[in-house]
This record gives structure tokens, sequence and C-alpha cells, in this order.
């Protein structure tokens, strides 16, 4: 299922948002110039080894980043134009409103802290169900900070509408509870199943984006706006 756009209009134009979504397209562009995305991702990727080690040569370069520097630069590095539009389109969708409803510098800081979080969770479940080749993988992506504003959508806006494109040709407009609970339940899933199936994952950090949904569900009213309410939905 392709999100296309909610039923939601934002109060006060989304700075934010559109500053993330550029940052991390200028990050992309970067990892783009020589010696190329591969590179830049070992070099600059978040690697659990770093956290409890040893990291395992290849693929782990033997001079990538400490975890602490990291954890911060890989939620904005991508490895593909696919993974990196899928990405920005969620975050578009659902991060305007959620920076409506936060407030534009508490929602920066809170979109960061979301990355963190799942990372860190992403990490546990490595570390202790995984390889140790598997934890000398680098992580990137802004998923996982991005998952957290998928949660706190649910919470917040669980009556909004998402066109959605279903087998990504026919159009439907579907409840955001149910759009969103449904991309959650996915991603436990097959989280779960790439612990016994490592192979099965692909490269994605299904835990990542668990951990973030969850940390928006639990942060989410401590740290929305008092004065906000839910706007009337478009029809």
């Amino acid at each position: 299922m392709l999100p296309l756009r909610d039923n939601v209009p934002t109060r006060s134009f989304p700075i934010i948002t559109i500053s993330l979504i550029a940052a991390n397209f200028a990050v992309w562009l970067w990892e783009l110039r020589a010696p190329g995305v591969t590179t830049h991702v070992f070099r600059d990727g978040f690697y659990p080894c770093s956290v409890s080690g040893p990291c395992l040569v290849p693929p782990a370069p033997l001079h990538h980043l400490p975890w602490y520097e990291g954890a911060f630069t890989s939620m904005f590095m991508h490895g593909s134009w696919l993974h990196i539009l899928g990405n920005m389109l969620f975050l578009w969708i659902f991060g305007n409103n959620v920076e409506d409803a936060l407030g534009r510098v508490r929602f920066l800081f809170w979109y960061v802290a979301a990355g963190l979080a799942a990372t860190a969770v992403q990490t546990f479940v490595t570390l202790h169900w995984a390889t140790q080749q598997d934890a000398s993988v680098p992580n990137i992506g802004a998923s996982g900070a991005i998952a957290g504003v998928l949660g706190a959508y649910f919470l917040l806006l669980p009556a909004a509408r998402v066109l959605t494109l279903v087998f990504f040709f026919i159009p439907v407009q579907i409840p955001a509870v149910i759009f969103l609970g449904f991309w959650f339940v996915f991603q436990l899933w097959e989280g779960d199943y790439s612990i016994t199936h490592p192979q099965a994952g692909g490269g994605v950090a299904f835990f990542a984006h668990v951990g973030g949904f969850a940390f928006g569900l639990l942060t989410v009213q401590l740290v929305r706006r008092r004065d906000w309410a839910p706007p009337a939905y478009r029809r």
C-alpha cells in the first residue's frame, strides 16, 4: 500500500518537516558523490557492534564512526533512491500534522529522540538475538524516526483518512488507524520472522520501526501542545 496524502489540514507552515526532508536529500546527494554510496554507508552508518564489540571485518571497516556519532549521522543517510523517496513520502504526509500538534522546536528535538530510541531498540535486538556478523552491518535510514511520527499520528489523529494506492493502482480512502495499525503489525511480524530467518529480512531494520512507533505512542501526549486540538478533516 502506497500512501498519497491525508485529509488533515495544517494550521501552520511545516518548516521543520520540510527542513528535515531537505536535510535528508542534501545528505543523499552527498552520498552520491565520490567515493559513492556504499563507501559513505560503511564509513558513517551506525554499527550495533560498536556498542558491544567486536566488529567483524568485513563488512565493518576498521575506522567507522563511534556509536554516539553514528547514531545521529545514520538517521539522515539512505541506501537508494527508493529508500529515501519512500521515507520522505511518509515524513511529508504524516510529519506536518505531528509538527502542528507539538510545535516546531519541540517537534525537531522529539523527532531526533524518536530516531535514537528506534536505533536503541534495533541495537538491543541485534546484539541479543542476531549474530556478530549481523551486528557488523551498518544501519542507516530515517525510518526509525519517521516510525515515531507514525506512532504519534496514530494516537493524535485516528479518525483521519489516508488516500492510498492499494496494489499500487487502486486509490482507496483508508482510516489512519487501520493504515498505521496494519503497518505496525506488519513490521512486528516481519521483525519476529527476520530474527529466525535473517536473510529474509532483506536488510530492513524492522525493530527500529517497532521501537520508533512505540516511542511515538508512549511520548506524544507528554510533549504535544496543551492547546492543540484535532483540526476539522477535509472531505
